[in-house]
């Protein structure tokens, strides 16, 4: 009888092993058909670190995708950036933390710094057609066959799934994004000021408006070549991006003009906004292949109030030409300014003033 009870302990481990091993394969298959399932970037990562949490009790430091000009970092929001911003640096061989775009976390000049230790760290590689990534891990405890197969598997699915959706994002971009600035382009700038416009009505909120226009820009093409001015658009969209809202939009509208949406944006925090714009713009140096180059931008606002009727494309049009109306208005004024527009639309009148003639 102690021989019998003897063998049963032995084998109740490997039992008990199997059948928890067995759950645990199930709890990967329904996370594998879940992040199959997501339709964003961050959404796939979200169910990955769920995953690798659930199975493995390990926590999704980073997920880093590389991009061609830079690295997207999906980060732990419990963690501090500068616990891994060195790495992340040194591995994807960056020169300036401004190659870093953080898709889930947002820093504040406050936030209290968390430090980690990073001796444990794991990384692993992940390259599946057009998804080249590195994810970063803590495990919780010491790694074995069997929690590497899990990883492995898991990072198979999750390329797959992040590869497919890059390429649908690509394809998206290709219709709404303009390839040189990274801004929406014109036609996707018209479908979301009608978008922005629809929501102020519903919400009862302002919505402000800003069109700007790299000043003697024909004049940086012909000093430095064209290729200097197209550095000089990329750098200016990147600077103007960094410095607006989540929510806002810009978009290049045609040349060197840009315009942006500003919603429940009311004119004095719009003429704030887009004058804080202008100093960056003038304070930045922009380095080319030919010569460093100032530019500055004059910029045109214009603002509708709550109460207006917007029944037809025609209020929005009137919206826009007031923007364009001020932005050239600023250029008669000696560029390099701002210049408020005056529109305001209640009920179903309109009232334009501040008009400006003139080529600049």
């Amino acid at each position: 009888m102690k021989v019998e009870l003897k063998k049963i302990f032995q084998v109740m481990p490997l039992f008990f092993n199997a059948l928890a091993r067995e759950a645990e394969h199930k709890k990967l298959t329904r996370h594998i058909i879940n992040l199959n399932q997501q339709n964003s970037t961050q959404a796939i990562i979200n169910e990955m670190s769920v995953c690798l949490k659930d199975i493995l009790n390990y926590r999704l430091f980073a997920f880093v995708i590389q991009r061609e000009n830079g690295i997207d970092v999906w980060l732990d929001p419990r963690m501090y950036r500068k616990s891994l911003e060195a790495v992340l640096m040194e591995d994807f061989q960056l020169h300036t933390p401004s190659a870093i775009h953080y898709m889930n976390h947002t820093f504040h000049v406050d936030e209290q710094e968390q430090e980690f230790n990073m001796e444990n760290l794991l990384s692993y590689y992940v390259n599946e057609g057009v998804c080249q990534a590195k994810i970063y891990m803590l495990p919780n405890k010491d790694t074995s066959s069997y929690s590497e197969d899990i990883i492995h598997m898991l990072l198979q699915s999750t390329a797959i799934a992040l590869a497919k959706q890059m390429n649908i994002e690509q394809l998206t971009n290709a219709a709404t994004i303009d390839p040189l600035t990274g801004c929406y382009n014109r036609r996707e700038f018209e479908s979301q000021i009608k978008k922005a416009v629809a929501t102020a009505k519903r919400q009862n909120t302002s919505l402000s408006l800003f069109m700007f226009d790299i000043d003697h820009f024909k004049k940086v093409n012909d000093t430095y070549g064209h290729q200097a001015g197209d550095t000089v658009l990329k750098e200016v969209a990147a600077l103007v991006q960094k410095n607006i809202r989540s929510n806002d939009v810009i978009a290049r509208y045609g040349g060197e003009e840009f315009i942006g949406i500003l919603p429940a944006t009311e004119k004095r925090k719009a003429m704030e906004l887009a004058d804080r714009l202008r100093q960056a713009i003038e304070a930045k140096t922009i380095n080319t292949d030919v010569s460093p180059i100032n530019v500055t931008a004059s910029f045109g606002v214009a603002t509708i109030t709550p109460y207006y009727d917007t029944t037809d494309f025609s209020d929005i049009l009137d919206l826009i030409e007031e923007a364009d109306s001020m932005m050239y208005k600023a250029k008669l004024n000696g560029r390099n300014t701002v210049m408020p527009g005056l529109l305001q639309v209640c009920g179903s009148s309109r009232e334009k003033t501040a008009t400006a003639t003139g080529t600049i």
